[in-house]
């Protein structure tokens, strides 16, 4: 595979396409045979709200975001089944990888996934009326079973927030990577250089990190404004943690 044109995309298998048992049916319209796409790298994760929050960040504080939330991190789909709250995430590989596999999801909305779709993954999904406290409708949240990133830029901040370097094979990796020389600790939303009683150590000398993510824990070092939120960089490291686990 030549580099020319290959790009990356995180892909989510969400909770309502697990409850519907529709993980194979996905998987294959992904397929190295159909779209000459690879997996680069692939988990089953338990979405912390710090992993959510992120993800979702250029949705904070829209009507239908708290219910996002609790979507992506499955609540709303297994609220007696703890067990089952879990999201798919993949890396996929290849030859202009962003558009074939939005191509195959289709229209964000299921609504306009069947009229303009029909036959695409999203078309598959459903809309959720949402009210407020009082019981008035408020607007809708779309429950599209899958989420592919946009573009590349989009796709590498994904794909970094929720992947470790080592998550991925070396000559699939993509973006640059560095090894770590210093001790970082995150506590209560903030990270520092030293141990706090709480505090857990995410990454420490030796570690391979991503190199934008090593940048912004030089820069919160120096006091300086990071590139992006420190969320971002820990979050991939809260995945699947127990609590309390050093």
């Amino acid at each position: 595979m030549t580099t020319e044109n290959i790009e990356r995309s995180l892909v989510l298998i969400k909770p309502d396409a697990l409850k519907n048992s529709l993980t194979g049916y996905i998987l294959s319209q992904f397929s190295e045979f159909h779209t000459g796409l690879r997996f680069a790298g692939l988990k089953v994760v338990s979405v912390n709200l710090e992993l959510a929050g992120e993800h979702y960040a250029e949705h904070d504080g829209k009507f239908f975001y708290p219910s996002l939330l609790e979507y992506i991190r499955g609540y709303l789909h297994y609220p007696e089944n703890p067990e089952k709250r879990r999201v798919i995430a993949i890396v996929y590989q290849g030859r202009n990888a962003i558009k074939t596999i939005r191509d195959i999801c289709g229209p964000t909305n299921p609504h306009d996934a069947r009229v303009q779709r029909p036959g695409c993954i999203r078309a598959l999904g459903t809309v959720v009326p949402l009210k407020d406290e009082t019981g008035k409708y408020i607007g809708d949240r779309v429950d599209n079973l899958i989420h592919a990133s946009a573009n590349p830029s989009d796709a590498e901040r994904e794909v970094k927030l929720w992947f470790r370097p080592t998550d991925i094979p070396p000559v699939m990796r993509g973006y640059e990577a560095e090894i770590c020389e210093g001790f970082y600790y995150y506590k209560d939303g903030q990270v520092s250089t030293e141990y706090a009683p709480d505090s857990f150590c995410f990454v420490s000398p030796g570690h391979l990190v991503w190199k934008s993510d090593l940048e912004v824990l030089h820069q919160v070092e120096q006091g300086r404004e990071p590139a992006y939120s420190v969320k971002a960089v820990v979050a991939k490291y809260l995945i699947n943690k127990e609590k309390g686990e050093a």
